[in-house]
């Protein structure tokens, strides 16, 4: 039996397989309701009859150089990989970046269909970008290698963030403000929508209460999310361009499949195109929005 977890700032979700490729015993957990990892993982256990033999867990942080540990970006918590030997008997753990697993779960064949974004003209052996907004954003890309998906992961949300019209400079000064060095992380995530909202409108939203008065006709919202998602489609043309995504991009993460609807109201799309003598490029580019609720976990089984 095998344990898998998808552990973000957020949720955690883990699961178990004895096949390799079905997930069972699936659960949900709101990180704020335990201390540390280790004190979620031991009430998953609990009603756990047989004890998995190996595990692998996409954490939402960089893994350490030895792989035996890693810290979450966005949440106070350190994995290490001996605690878990010593409390819990796990002989084997694999710890990966979470958008490594995000990404190889691209790979897996789900019933949950991607809504397209852009069709473009796919080359299926060719490189895809997986990127994702929700409480950061991951970054990370899948390569061919002998026959097999290969992930490239990072820390692709750490990049500076470049504005690109009047709006978006006064934008980025008002949050070098706050933070000093502005990254794409500050913009392109649920904390970044409601950032943009404050700057734009002068109130602090919750990213959830945002998108409700968007999808309601809200006119500050709807501004606020057309913002929003041009930022996001301007950084995933740029890290398509980049990685030469010609197999398509994958728009991950809880805030795209949250707002269908949204990301589909044309600034996403043409801030993505929008690529001077590369824009032609950029078209023949596939854009999806992977609606897989599970995806890392699927990813992380793969790995």
């Amino acid at each position: 039996m095998k344990l898998v977890g998808d552990i973000g700032g957020t949720r955690a979700r883990l699961a178990l397989s004895d096949d390799g490729r079905t997930l069972q015993e699936v659960a949900v957990f709101r990180n704020d309701d335990f201390a540390d990892f280790n004190s979620l993982l031991g009430e998953y256990l609990q009603g756990i009859a047989q004890a998995p033999s190996a595990a692998c867990l996409a954490v939402a942080g960089p893994i350490a150089d030895d792989g035996r540990g890693a810290r979450l970006t966005n949440r106070d918590w350190r994995i290490d990989v001996a605690q878990l030997a010593q409390q819990f008997g796990l002989p084997q753990v694999r710890l990966v970046n979470d958008f490594a697993a995000a990404a190889m779960g691209v790979t897996v064949d789900t019933d949950a269909a991607p809504v397209t974004l852009q069709e473009g003209a796919a080359q299926l052996d060719a490189p895809r970008l997986v990127i994702g907004a929700g409480t950061g954003l991951g970054v990370a890309s899948l390569i061919q290698c002998e026959g097999r998906w290969r992930v490239l992961p990072g820390e692709g949300g750490h990049i500076g963030f470049a504005p690109q019209d009047e709006t978006q400079d006064g934008l980025c000064r008002w949050l070098r403000e706050q933070h000093g060095r502005v990254i794409i992380e500050h913009v392109v995530s649920g904390g970044g929508l409601a950032a943009i909202h404050d700057y734009l409108h002068g109130r602090r939203l919750a990213p959830a209460e945002i998108s409700q008065l968007a999808h309601q006709g809200d006119i500050q919202a709807l501004a606020s999310f057309d913002l929003f998602a041009s930022i996001y489609g301007a950084v995933a043309g740029d890290y398509a361009l980049a990685r030469a995504a010609r197999g398509g991009v994958f728009l991950a993460g809880g805030v795209a499949v949250a707002n269908l609807e949204l990301m589909q109201r044309g600034p996403f799309l043409k801030a993505f195109g929008a690529k001077g003598v590369h824009s032609a490029l950029a078209a023949r580019m596939p854009v999806h929005i992977v609606t897989e609720p599970l995806l890392g976990l699927h990813g992380a089984l793969a790995l």
